[in-house]
């Protein structure tokens, strides 16, 4: 199901253990805003909310779609002032191929969320993934930009991607470690 790079990207989103951006299980470093301020919201709603989440998580991991996107409208009913169920719904979305809906999902976390913390680090992610398969390098850069001054070492690597001088440096190390491999007969 899905390119490699979109089982990476939804192991990272899905993975709620773990900060959207760490694909491959690195440790966030020094971020300062790591986690979200939901002190704000009743406790016994937050708890309920956070629940639906991981029940939509789950299932999206499970490739029921249909069912995570259900639970994370419940837990956006329940507290629609908190950002995180709209970043997973939006990934939802995304997966499904409603790419119009995720953008609106995001666009409404990285408004809840004030542009901090968890919630705007990966709704700056995930909107600059979008932008990157849309073709939009320049919007996925800022977005980038943004989700690594918040810590996100993901968009730290899609930041040296999408530079050209590094991409150029890349192609041709693989080019010369190709011919390393398997030298050319006859010399």
């Amino acid at each position: 199901m899905g390119t490699p790079n979109d089982q990476a990207v939804l192991q990272a989103i899905f993975n709620p253990n773990s900060p959207f951006g760490d694909i491959d299980g690195i440790e966030l470093g020094e971020d300062t805003e790591a986690e979200d301020d939901d002190r704000t919201f009743p406790q016994a709603q937050l708890e309920q909310s956070k629940a639906l989440e991981l029940q939509g998580v789950k299932a999206a991991e499970a490739g029921d779609f249909g069912t995570a996107l259900e639970r994370f409208g419940q837990a956006i009913s329940l507290l629609p002032e908190r950002a995180s169920a709209y970043n997973n719904r939006a990934q939802a979305r995304r997966l499904q191929g409603d790419v119009a809906g995720a953008l609106e999902d995001l666009e409404r976390a990285l408004t809840l969320s004030r542009g901090r913390g968890r919630a705007a680090r990966q709704g700056f992610v995930q909107r600059g993934l979008l932008a990157r398969l849309q073709g939009r390098d320049e919007d996925a850069r800022r977005d980038f930009e943004q989700a690594a001054r918040l810590g996100s070492p993901f968009a730290r690597r899609q930041l040296v991607l999408l530079n050209p001088y590094a991409a150029l440096c890349n192609r041709m190390l693989a080019d010369m470690m190709g011919q390393l491999r398997s030298p050319r007969n006859g010399r």
